[in-house]
């Protein structure tokens, strides 16, 4: 039995679901999202509460059920907080700047590395070295932060690079004489 999937997920309010057989589409003030659903999981709305069960005992149809859960979750969660993820950056001349709808980020290459910011994400340069992604998808939130993170990930040795705020490295020790 799954942990995550035997428990309702809550329709706070100000959230519209609308479930049809193949489809959930949730709004919310920050927008709206939909998520299609599989034929292995059945999804129900009892007043403010969603709830999904297996349709039969196969194992594909357990494994969906605590993801498909999931899923709903952060669809609901989006629409009405949304997700935000941050990035600092550490290293003598590296920085970043939002130019209009692209992210600029200065990492030491001998160019600079422009990234479109995809529709749906708000990207806030806080500080030179911090950047702010916000957005109600989670996943388009998390995927454009790694994608960020990528050209320069963090280094173990100085600690150089792009890293998630509060994210702990393992630094190495250098050279011996």
């Amino acid at each position: 039995m799954s942990r995550i999937g035997k428990n309702p997920v809550d329709v706070p309010n100000g959230v519209t679901i609308n479930l049809t057989e193949d489809k959930i589409s949730a709004k919310g003030k920050l927008g709206e999202l939909v998520l299609s659903l599989t034929s292995d999981v059945a999804v129900t709305q009892e007043e403010n509460q969603i709830w999904v069960k297996p349709q039969n005992d196969s194992k594909r149809a357990r494994a969906l059920w605590g993801t498909t859960r999931a899923n709903i979750a952060n669809l609901v969660a989006g629409v009405s907080e949304g997700f935000t993820k941050k990035l600092e950056i550490t290293g003598v001349g590296y920085r970043a700047q939002v130019q209009g709808s692209k992210l600029v980020l200065q990492l030491g290459f001998s160019h600079d590395v422009e990234m479109d910011i995809p529709q749906g994400l708000t990207v806030v340069a806080e500080k030179p070295t911090l950047i702010a992604i916000s957005g109600a998808d989670k996943q388009l939130v998390g995927q454009f932060a790694a994608n960020a993170r990528s050209w320069r990930g963090p280094e173990p040795y100085k600690g150089k690079g792009v890293r998630y705020e509060g994210e702990y490295i393992v630094r190495k020790e250098g050279k011996k004489k």
